[in-house]
């Protein structure tokens, strides 16, 4: 009988699983992820800056779920006396006007002197997926790792109270957690820019050279609302150019009346990417702060975004209220097939809806 060689291969006996990894183990940490963390304890965790915690809270802010938003309303209200201390700065233009370089640059000086700055993004939302497009962790590197820097972006969705609403809490939860310089973000399109207007103290507008934004710049609108331009990409063969557009915008805002605040909006030049120009900007804005403290304006103004946003928010929550209702939902699919069948017109249908009890 032929003898069978041996063979290299050889099963052995296998290795028992950890007992970390056991299925009992991994259900006991799923468990402790899902436990839900008391108002008590994040409200404790924000106010001694704990970073996470204060992830934690905006993400409850943003949430669309009921409990959530419960949690989200009573960690606000804890927070809301130890908040109102920071300078908030709203800063628009252009996609490619150089928002995030600038901001990179500009929130950088800021911790190197001993500041504490939170990025709010609104991030404008894709109407196809949801999703967030410009995704700002990625496109400020150097600002993200410092540990004086919070930068959360939050897509905008549809809704521009949604927007504002989340915002201006995450502000809250933001100074609270010690954060005394706050940047607001806008995409530079659609109505973000008036939304961000009225929940900041200092509105920056940042324009190009060359780009055909002198003669913009003369047009009411947006230039109406900024307490300063700055002119990005001030560097090498742009500079003399920036010069011009600087005598150009400074022209064009002598046309307009004089503001509330009794400030007259500067022109001034800058290079994020140079660094160049940027601490003359925050000591504008210093400037701009204490004449308005000065002169009561500076706390009149919040007063006033106060009152504007609370009407704000009774008109989404409304037109929520309505729009979600079911017998509403019914009723407003057959007056839309009435309206296209020519049976009524939007005004009559609108006043029927308005008046069904709901």
């Amino acid at each position: 009988m032929a003898k069978f060689k041996k063979s290299a291969l050889k099963e052995n006996d296998g290795i028992s699983a950890p007992e970390t990894t056991s299925i009992a183990a991994i259900s006991k940490i799923k468990e402790k992820r899902r436990q839900k963390k008391s108002t008590s304890d994040l409200v404790k965790a924000i106010l001694n800056g704990n970073i996470t915690a204060l992830s934690q809270a905006i993400t409850l802010v943003e949430s669309k779920n009921s409990e959530h938003l419960e949690q989200a309303n009573a960690i606000i209200k804890a927070c809301l006396p130890h908040a109102n201390k920071s300078v908030r700065i709203g800063i628009t233009g252009v996609p490619g006007v150089g928002k995030s370089t600038f901001i990179e640059s500009f929130g950088s000086y800021l911790t190197n002197i001993g500041k504490k700055v939170a990025v709010l993004a609104v991030d404008p939302s894709s109407s196809i997926t949801k999703g967030s497009i410009l995704g700002d962790k990625t496109r400020m590197e150097d600002l993200v790792k410092d540990k004086n820097a919070f930068i959360r972006p939050s897509p905008s969705g549809t809704s521009l109270g949604g927007v504002a609403r989340k915002t201006r809490e995450s502000i809250i939860l933001c100074e609270a957690a010690g954060f005394d310089t706050i940047i607001i973000e806008t995409v530079g399109v659609g109505q973000s820019e008036t939304a961000v207007h009225s929940m900041v103290d200092f509105f920056l507008l940042l324009k190009l050279a060359g780009a055909g934004d002198e003669l913009q710049g003369i047009k009411r609108g947006i230039i109406e609302m900024a307490d300063a331009i700055a002119i990005n990409k001030a560097d090498g063969k742009n500079l003399k150019q920036a010069k011009l557009a600087k005598v150009e915008f400074n022209r064009a805002l002598h046309l307009y009346p004089v503001k509330t605040s009794n400030w007259q909006p500067k022109v001034m030049t800058c290079s994020a990417i140079e660094n160049e120009g940027i601490e003359a900007i925050y000591s504008m804005i210093l400037e701009y702060k204490k004449l308005t403290i000065d002169n009561n304006y500076f706390y009149s103004k919040r007063n006033q975004q106060n009152k504007f946003w609370l009407i704000q928010t009774i008109e989404e929550q409304l037109k929520n209220d309505f729009f979600t209702n079911s017998k509403i939902k019914i009723e407003l699919e057959q007056q839309l097939e009435l309206i296209e069948n020519n049976k009524t017109t939007p005004f009559v249908a609108a006043e029927y809806l308005l008046g069904l009890k709901t």
